[in-house]
């Protein structure tokens, strides 16, 4: 049972009250000036102090669901939302918009102190979370993991010994026993053992080649610390969350064991790395090394640094390939279409192979267009702009683009969006006996891995992981929906999830 200091109570009562009356001031008395919402009647409606927040805070679970309607309304594809205290919240689909904010004035548009500031706890000075000189160092230190080298390296070492010596005897127990098996756990233990490998030189031997799978203390950690953060984006008045954090109770009691956990976990990590550097006997090069080799061997930096990549290495990927499993087993024209690609290739896929792939590559940017591994991104206005569409922004505001609402956009993708169709990023090659050849799209209208300066860096890795892992598994097993009529939902913490996982099971092909 938490224990309050009665002396500080009265200080407590004195801080609260005050906002108590103006909540029920709030909940009396509509505000009427939004000029907003003549424009779309359904925006939520606004009060004094807190905004829309306690509609925000309602659709909080489904809030790219619930923006994503807002926006199909709107004649411009923009939207404002009101924050508490006055702060607002500007969120558009517009690509030229877009485009406007991560590149043309992009120095305009950073993650900003909001953003920052609710992030801190968990991410701290990471890259994510990092703008300015500090952003700018990881970024160029990051920038040498992902040459032709490092990328060949991962592939035919990291992937190849992941997948032959764990998953796939996983999946070949599975598919004998009929075992129903939750895949996006799968994917996602997948996906750290190959960003710990790759990056930090360090296997945590998250994903064992049979049943059961247990949970570690530090996964679990993992996904509180990512829910909880990503939480107080929605909270109703955020000097709520503040409050609770400084009396350690709630779900801020619960973050703060969860970051612990966590953070010990990665500067367990950084320790042994430095061990090793000064003892001489490390042999590999990873990212890690190279940060600490830097001259930058302030420990919780370089603990921010690694937690921030096991956010986009874990979670990012296995999200993608989770939706994408889902969307092929409900489409067996698609499925069709890529197990006769695969048998047109050799049955071990090298670094040179695998990028030639093209219907598998197609169908994972189709499925990451209808269920984005990142479905928010935000960012801060430090000065008076005007978009390209006109639209007047000011000071201070909250600036923020959402792909699944994008992928979901008629003007963009035409009246078919709703459909699964990865020949829309396709055409036939006619030099080449008609095959398919890949076609990209205006990373501003399709900003996944977002776009600019801070493109993500990852972007090849992650193809390259997941249509090694999709032919690989494909070739050889069918994944089947364990539950009849499972109709999956869409969450957005930091990163997508499928809310309660993927049941499947594996049936070998003949």
């Amino acid at each position: 049972m938490i224990q309050l200091n009665l002396e500080f109570f009265p200080t407590v009562l004195l801080f609260v009250l005050p906002f108590l009356f103006l909540f029920i001031k709030a909940f009396s008395t509509a505000n009427k000036k939004s000029s907003a919402s003549s424009q779309n009647n359904k925006l939520p409606r606004v009060y004094p102090i807190v905004g829309s927040s306690f509609t925000i805070a309602k659709n909080h679970e489904r809030f790219s669901q619930w923006a994503t309607e807002l926006l199909q309304n709107s004649p411009n594809g923009n939207i404002l939302l009101y924050r508490p205290l006055g702060h607002s919240q500007l969120i558009t689909t517009n690509p030229s918009n877009v485009e406007h904010i991560l590149k043309t004035q992009f120095y305009k548009y950073p993650k900003g102190e909001f953003f920052r500031d609710t992030l801190l706890d968990f991410l701290g000075d990471g890259i994510f979370n990092a703008d300015a000189d500090t952003w700018k160092f990881q970024r160029q230190m990051s920038s040498h993991e992902f040459s032709t080298r490092s990328l060949r390296k991962f592939i035919e070492t990291v992937v190849e010994d992941e997948l032959s010596g764990r998953l796939l005897p996983l999946l070949s127990s599975a598919s004998a026993n009929n075992t129903v098996f939750d895949l996006q756990d799968i994917l996602q233990r997948f996906a750290f053992d190959n960003i710990c490998k790759i990056a930090f030189g360090f296997d945590p031997e998250c994903l064992s080649p049979s049943f059961p799978q247990p949970v570690s203390e530090f996964a679990e950690a993992f996904e509180d610390a990512t829910n909880l953060s990503s939480a107080r984006f929605n909270s109703i008045f955020p000097p709520l969350w503040k409050l609770k954090r400084a009396l350690n109770i709630g779900s801020e009691r619960r973050l703060r064991e969860a970051i612990s956990t966590v953070k010990e976990y990665a500067t367990n990590l950084v320790r042994k790395k430095k061990k090793e550097l000064e003892l001489e006997t490390l042999q590999s090069e990873d990212l890690l090394s190279k940060f600490l080799s830097s001259g930058h061997s302030d420990e919780r930096f370089v603990t921010d640094i690694v937690i921030s990549f096991i956010v986009a290495g874990r979670d990012t990927t296995s999200a993608a390939l989770t939706w994408f499993f889902w969307l092929v087993s409900n489409n067996l024209r698609v499925e069709e279409e890529i197990l006769k690609e695969i048998k047109e290739k050799p049955e071990a896929l090298d670094y040179d192979e695998v990028k030639h792939v093209v219907y598998i590559h197609a169908s994972l940017c189709e499925s990451m267009r209808l269920y984005p591994p990142v479905p928010i991104d935000t960012k801060f206005s430090t000065e008076e702009d005007v978009l390209p569409d006109g639209t007047f922004v000011k000071k201070g505001v909250i600036v923020t683009y959402i792909p699944y609402a994008m992928g979901r956009t008629e003007a963009i993708w035409g009246k078919d969006w709703p459909e699964f169709r990865p020949e829309r990023w396709l055409e036939k090659d006619e030099a080449a006996s008609g095959k398919w050849k890949f076609v990209g799209k205006d990373s501003y209208s399709y900003p996944v891995f977002q776009a600019g300066p801070r493109v993500c860096l990852g972007k090849e890795m992650a193809f390259l992981q997941m249509q090694r892992l999709v032919a690989e598994i494909m070739r050889r097993y069918r994944v089947v929906t364990a539950e009849k009529d499972f109709d999956p939902f869409f969450t957005s913490y930091l990163s997508a999830k499928m809310k309660g996982g993927f049941p499947v099971r594996v049936e070998r092909r003949d």
